[in-house]
């Protein structure tokens, strides 16, 4: 019975998945929702590098990176009973397109008369480096 406890052992180990590991590969990116880094630990994209024009007037514009430069982190806009998210549009050599997207529910109901400004971020396939960061608005409607 040990022989056979210990056969079981030994090909659960052996089947264990090996994408992006291995000599020099790399662990897969971790899925899920990428939390914000305290102040002292992000690294501001310059304005140059920053596209907001599609931003409506007033929308904050700050931008910062963390991780290493693979996490892209925008500033949104949300209020009452609405909740903002980012959305990675697109990445390219030369740019990430970054969309903020607010959720409001549907049917509207009774809301608090409030703006906030939370963090919302995004991880990219590659550090940002030298690439242009775009920010879009999105207003979409959501079951309540």
């Amino acid at each position: 019975m040990g022989a056979g406890a210990l056969l079981l052992a030994l090909a659960a180990c052996a089947q264990q998945p090996s994408e992006g590991i291995g000599f020099g590969g790399q662990p897969p990116a971790p899925q899920g929702p990428v939390q914000p880094k305290p102040e002292q630990e992000r690294a501001p994209v310059s304005g140059a590098a920053v596209d907001a024009s599609a931003l409506p007037e007033g929308y904050p514009r700050q931008v910062w990176t963390q991780d290493g430069e693979s996490v892209v982190v925008a500033t949104g806009q949300e209020g009452g009973c609405s909740h903002v998210r980012a959305e990675l549009v697109e990445q390219t050599d030369a740019r990430v397109t970054l969309a903020l997207i607010e959720e409001t529910p549907e049917p509207p109901k009774m809301c608090t008369m409030d703006l906030r400004y939370p963090p919302v971020a995004v991880r990219l396939d590659a550090p940002l480096d030298q690439r242009q960061v775009v920010l879009e608005q999105r207003d979409v409607k959501v079951p309540a």
